[in-house]
C-alpha cells in the first residue's frame, strides 16, 4: 500500500488529536479523584524552560492546521490561545480536526516544491517536502508527546496504549 500525504498528515493528525482528547479526559477524572483543581494541570510544565501543558496543547493543534494549510491553499482556524478549562481545550481540538476533516488528496497537489517560510528565520525556506519530513511531523510528536509526558509526571494514569489510540488491527 503506497502511503499518501493526506494519510500521513491529515489523517494521522486526527487520529493523535482524539488520542489527546481521551488523555485530557483521564486527566480531569485524575484531578477530580486526587481533588486538585484541574486547571493547575494546565501550567504544569516538566522543566522549568519548557512550554507548560497549556501551551503544548495549543501548538499541537496549531501544527497540525499550519501544516495542512501551509502545503496547501486551505484557511486554517484561528484561536486566540486563551484557553483555560478542558472544555476549552477539548473545542480547540475539535476545531482543529473539523479543519483537518476537510482536506482532500487533491488539495495537495505540489506540495513538495510549496516554498515554506517563518517570520523566526527571515531570508531562509524550505520546500514543502523537507519542511513536512523534518519540521511539521517532527514538530507535531514533539508537543503531542511533551503533553502525555506532563500528565504522566503528575499521576494521571497513562499508558503506551493510551498515546497509540485505537490501531486497525486486521486479521492474519
Amino acid at each position: 500500500m503506497k502511503i499518501d500525504v493526506v494519510s500521513i498528515t491529515a489523517h494521522q493528525f486526527i487520529r493523535n488529536l482524539g488520542g489527546l482528547k481521551t488523555v485530557l479526559h483521564k486527566a480531569a477524572t485524575h484531578a477530580e479523584l486526587k481533588k486538585v483543581d484541574a486547571t493547575v494541570l494546565f501550567s504544569t510544565r516538566l522543566v522549568p524552560d519548557q512550554f507548560a501543558l497549556n501551551k503544548q496543547i495549543q501548538i499541537t493543534c496549531d501544527t497540525a492546521k499550519f501544516c495542512i494549510s501551509r502545503l496547501t491553499d486551505l484557511t486554517p482556524p484561528s484561536f486566540d490561545d486563551s484557553e483555560a478549562s478542558l472544555e476549552e481545550f477539548i473545542d480547540r481540538i475539535d476545531q482543529t480536526i473539523a479543519f483537518l476533516e476537510t482536506v482532500k488528496a487533491e488539495d495537495f497537489a505540489g506540495y513538495e516544491s510549496r516554498e515554506i517560510t517563518f517570520y523566526w528565520n527571515p531570508g531562509s525556506k524550505l520546500s514543502g517536502d523537507i519542511y513536512l519530513q523534518q519540521y511539521a511531523l517532527p514538530n507535531f510528536y514533539f508537543h503531542l508527546t511533551t503533553a502525555y509526558s506532563i500528565l504522566r509526571s503528575v499521576g494521571v494514569d497513562l499508558g503506551k496504549a493510551d498515546f497509540l489510540g485505537a490501531m486497525d488491527w486486521q486479521k492474519a
